[in-house]
């Protein structure tokens, strides 16, 4: 394969309906290290918004078991975007969601604004950092991915566009950010200080300062995260240090072979809860109020191993 064959690919498909087909390409094939990235930083967003950044830091699981639930999270939607809305492991996937979050009082508001940030923030740093800029066959399938989840979630007054989606989060953060009610919430303070604590744990950066990694991520924040959340003010030279440097390897990952063979986030070494393999069914908390505490047997799925 040449490098651009993926996109070549892309281009020929119909992003309103081909597209699980064109997110799965970018995601494990184009841009696996970017998704992974961006989509670590886009719950950072969510911690900002104190109705969401309370409510997790209530239950514990991002204070007290945070690599689990991370890992929870993560390998409930890799289940999704592998086996698609309609395989068994895709529907199983979709139900434990639906039962964790069926256990809580949350607005449609917070869980749009929530799938926002799975379409915009991923995007918008492709856009900046990625080896090539995202195609508008990508952002339109992203768009259409997210919406489709959403609608499997029970979800109303989706965004119909990736547009619409930009628009839709950057207005509910201006609303809601924290800076803008009060000041920071305690709560997401406290899962992002946990979320960050877990960064600086992960592979390969394990081995420099946990401090250094810290400052590293809070530079690839802007400002108005970095004030809803409490954290301090980092200057314009250092932010542009640490922009330069993840740009500078996408410019490396553009001369580099095309990934023949996808790899999924259970594929990769910062999910670490379940070494010998898990099941989709058991993913998750089964708090009380779970109307389904296991899976009926026709939606058991084998284990899968995590290497």
């Amino acid at each position: 394969m040449k490098r651009f064959d993926w996109l070549h690919h892309i281009e020929q498909l119909d992003p309103t309906t081909d597209f699980l087909e064109i997110y799965r390409i970018s995601v494990t094939h184009e841009f696996p290290w970017d998704y992974n990235q961006s989509l670590s930083f886009a719950l950072f967003r969510t911690y900002a918004v104190p109705s969401i950044g309370s409510l997790l830091a209530g239950t514990g699981e991002l204070t007290e078991r945070v690599q689990k639930r991370y890992d929870d999270t993560s390998l409930i939607l890799d289940a999704v975007l592998e086996h698609g809305f309609a395989g068994p492991g895709g529907r199983t996937a979709i139900r434990r969601m639906n039962q964790m979050h069926g256990a809580y009082s949350i607005s449609n508001e917070d869980f749009v604004y929530v799938l926002s940030t799975f379409v915009v923030v991923p995007i918008r740093w492709i856009d900046r950092f990625g080896w090539r800029r995202l195609c508008e066959t990508e952002k339109v399938a992203s768009a259409h991915y997210y919406r489709e989840l959403g609608r499997h979630m029970g979800m109303t007054a989706i965004p119909a566009t990736y547009q619409e989606f930009a628009a839709y989060l950057d207005a509910y953060e201006a609303e809601h950010f924290a800076t803008g009610t009060g000041g920071t919430d305690p709560g997401g303070r406290a899962v992002a200080d946990a979320t960050l604590r877990l960064f600086t744990t992960f592979p390969p950066t394990q081995h420099a300062p946990a401090a250094l990694i810290r400052r590293f991520a809070l530079g690839l924040m802007d400002d108005a995260l970095r004030a809803a959340l409490g954290y301090p003010r980092i200057s314009r030279a250092e932010q542009a240090a640490c922009a330069a440097a993840v740009r500078l390897r996408g410019r490396v990952v553009r001369f580099l072979p095309p990934r023949t063979e996808p790899l999924y986030t259970r594929q990769r070494a910062n999910i670490r809860s379940y070494p010998a393999g898990y099941k989709i069914a058991e993913l998750g908390t089964f708090p009380r109020g779970c109307p389904v505490a296991r899976p009926a047997p026709d939606d058991a799925t084998p284990p899968v191993t995590t290497a």
